[in-house]
């Protein structure tokens, strides 16, 4: 069974990888007129980028999308009969995916969304600490990024406290969001961080 089961991991692995470098931003700036968000303001291809250079409703419908892609990962996975750690690693292939797309892999986005979306499918409780997190953080600083850093570096902690089976993927997944965000932390060190 061994055999089958770690075929089946590898299969989802790649599948995950794959929804992940579906280009959210891309795809919704291109259908509504806006211009590239890899090309414009931050460069990042990401819900708050969109919201910088096109319209709100541009901003909600990249969030969904990478939202969902994360979701529709673990989702896949968990139907293929994987649990645990495989789904985790699943969740882990959507967010490389997102970061180093393979359509191009220098140009992927920060990871926040597509993260929250595997966490939502991965456990709801975690999710739901991540999106207090975040909103408590953004309320009180307007700071998109900071929020989303100060959140990725307690992931491991409420996993430790939710899903300990998990702390090793999760937190991994939090190192590679916050290495993302490496010119927020510099941008912020040097209070040049926009709010919005």
């Amino acid at each position: 069974m061994a055999g089958p089961l770690t075929t089946i991991s590898a299969l989802m692995i790649a599948l995950a990888y794959l929804l992940g470098s579906i280009p959210t931003a891309v795809l919704v700036c291109h259908s509504m007129g806006i211009a590239d968000p890899r090309q414009q303001g931050s460069g990042n291809p990401g819900a708050t980028n969109v919201l910088r250079i096109g319209t709100p409703v541009a901003a909600i419908l990249t969030l969904l999308g990478d939202l969902g892609k994360g979701m529709a990962a673990v989702t896949a996975a968990s139907v293929a009969g994987l649990s645990g750690t495989a789904l985790a690693w699943c969740a882990l292939g959507a967010v490389l995916g997102h970061l180093f797309p393979i359509h191009n892999m220098r140009q992927g986005g920060k990871g926040v969304a597509t993260t929250l979306g595997t966490c939502l499918m991965l456990s709801l409780p975690l999710a739901l600490c991540q999106i207090g997190s975040w909103l408590l953080l953004f309320a009180a600083t307007r700071i998109s990024s900071l929020a989303s850093i100060i959140t990725a570096l307690l992931t491991p902690l409420f996993t430790w406290l939710l899903i300990p089976e998990l702390f090793s993927t999760l937190t991994l997944i939090a190192l590679l969001l916050l290495s993302r965000h490496a010119r927020n932390i510099h941008n912020l060190l040097h209070n040049r961080e926009p709010r919005l």
